[in-house]
């Protein structure tokens, strides 16, 4: 029977690394954020290559859900990256029967990064309230949610990936530390738009402290996202203990 793993991360969050590091498993397939279609039809938001995006995926989510998240596979793990602010109108029955996992990062490193690609992000595009609204979710009804920080993965990438794979029930493989250049033939067609610096990676890539100042007009917004992501924090796999 196949594992079916869904990481709910935010933007800009080393999300595409840690779906090329599970691509490198000997068990694995990898999926990239299906739902993308399903989240540009339903909000409107006019991003980067949208036509692109819905023209190349299916944009009903609950299609995606049953053929893709919960479809056949061919692979004992499946993955499948996605950003947890698409997760919009649609049912949540489906959680329980697959495992979750939530990617999150602080967000004096999130909001320039995101404000660069898409200018005057709101609270809702950093994903950060609807990723604790899963996880309270799923601790309601009993289930374990790891929670993955960007910085603890960054300081010790093989420790935490080892304690995510227990969590998860999947061996640690040493392959997940590396990966080759470049694209995937998994990447969605928005790849050229947002992962030009991981295509230039080969690993996870060493942990940097913020050097330059944070935006005054993004500080807004930063003190509302604070709360939610200590939340999430708090729960996070730690690279050190």
């Amino acid at each position: 029977m196949t594992k079916r793993i869904c990481l709910w991360s935010g933007p800009r969050n080393v999300s595409t690394a840690l779906m090329y590091s599970f691509g490198q498993r000997s068990d694995t397939k990898i999926v990239d954020e299906p739902l993308y279609a399903h989240y540009l039809r339903v909000s409107g938001a006019e991003h980067p290559g949208r036509d692109r995006v819905l023209a190349a995926q299916e944009n009903d989510g609950e299609k995606v859900i049953r053929d893709v998240i919960l479809g056949p596979s061919n692979r004992l793990v499946l993955f499948i990256k996605n950003m947890a602010h698409h997760f919009v109108d649609l049912s949540w029955d489906f959680l329980g029967e697959i495992q979750n996992v939530i990617l999150t990062r602080h967000p004096t490193l999130v909001l320039p990064s995101l404000d660069r690609k898409f200018p005057n992000p709101s609270l809702a595009d950093t994903a950060y309230v609807v990723q604790v609204e899963i996880v309270e979710h799923l601790e309601s009804l009993g289930a374990s949610v790891p929670v993955v920080d960007a910085q603890e993965l960054l300081s010790n990438p093989a420790v935490v990936l080892s304690k995510l794979c227990e969590a998860l029930d999947i061996g640690f493989e040493q392959a997940m530390l590396h990966w080759p250049s470049g694209p995937r033939p998994e990447d969605g067609v928005w790849a050229d738009i947002w992962y030009a610096d991981v295509h230039k990676t080969t690993g996870f890539a060493p942990y940097r402290q913020r050097v330059t100042p944070f935006p005054d007009r993004l500080k807004p917004l930063l003190h509302e996202c604070v709360p939610y992501y200590e939340r999430l924090h708090e729960r996070s796999i730690k690279a050190a203990g």
